[in-house]
């Protein structure tokens, strides 16, 4: 069988000195963005966890007003107008909150309502930096696919079903199928990250996939210490960014190093 050149495999890390090679002194500004009224503890663990991974400037967590009376004034919570249900809604605000930062990681719990959908969408297409988003981030935003997804500079860490709704909300003609064997889903997002920019990580057939560029290196989940459930808690998207943020022209070595991030 003919060796496929855009598709790499791993059992350990192809990339080993991405996860040693960090910089000793601070730096870097990384925003979360998430949680409302009923729903933020992801949020907060995330955050705690991302301040202790790496030697960043400043780790701030962004959530909505309505949980200004639930939680301690640190400097490291900044609060924006809410909706009525207690999640994001579009504002000056929020838009300046993002204004500052070197990576900003949509991290989800998100109410489902238009109004905070449209407040996310609007602060993807308008961010200047890179950004990352997953968990029901993606389920909200998805529609509005069209309006952020040629930013070469956005991460999306997404389940199998909802890459395929990222496929029909942007006119894909190719159909991603959960059916597929992995050879033909390889093969469609090669063809997909050819055509748009962004970097991806998904789970098919217990492999973990990262594609960009046309690019693909896969790995079996039985070789890292994921899940298929714990690979959407937050916690590895947290290490991409990261390792993004120390590595901004590496996208794909260095979402896939992240998989092994201890």
């Amino acid at each position: 069988m003919e060796r496929i050149t855009y598709w790499q495999k791993q059992d350990k890390p192809l990339f080993s000195d991405l996860l040693w090679n960090l910089p000793e002194q601070k730096s870097g500004k990384i925003a979360i963005i998430g949680g409302n009224s009923q729903n933020f503890s992801t949020e907060i663990k995330i955050s705690e966890s991302l301040s202790k991974l790496a030697n960043l400037e400043n780790v701030s967590t962004v959530l909505p007003d309505a949980l200004k009376a639930k939680l301690p004034p640190l400097p490291n919570f900044i609060f924006t107008p809410s909706t009525d249900s207690g999640s994001f809604k579009k504002s000056t605000e929020l838009d300046l909150a993002l204004t500052n930062y070197d990576f900003s990681i949509f991290l989800g719990d998100f109410s489902k309502n238009a109004e905070t959908s449209a407040a996310i969408s609007s602060s993807l297409k308008s961010l200047q930096h890179p950004a990352l988003i997953t968990r029901d981030t993606i389920d909200l935003v998805v529609q509005d696919a069209l309006d952020f997804i040629e930013n070469d500079h956005l991460f999306v860490v997404a389940s199998a079903v909802q890459l395929q709704k990222l496929f029909r909300a942007v006119y894909y003609p190719k159909v991603l199928l959960l059916s597929m064997p992995i050879l033909p889903f390889v093969e469609s997002l090669h063809k997909f990250t050819l055509t748009y920019q962004l970097t991806i990580l998904t789970f098919h057939e217990g492999q973990i996939i990262v594609a960009n560029n046309g690019n693909i290196i896969t790995t079996p989940i039985e070789k890292t210490n994921y899940s298929p459930i714990s690979l959407w808690s937050g916690e590895l998207a947290t290490k991409i960014a990261v390792l993004n943020h120390f590595n901004p022209n590496e996208p794909l070595k260095a979402t896939s190093a992240a998989i092994f991030w201890q």
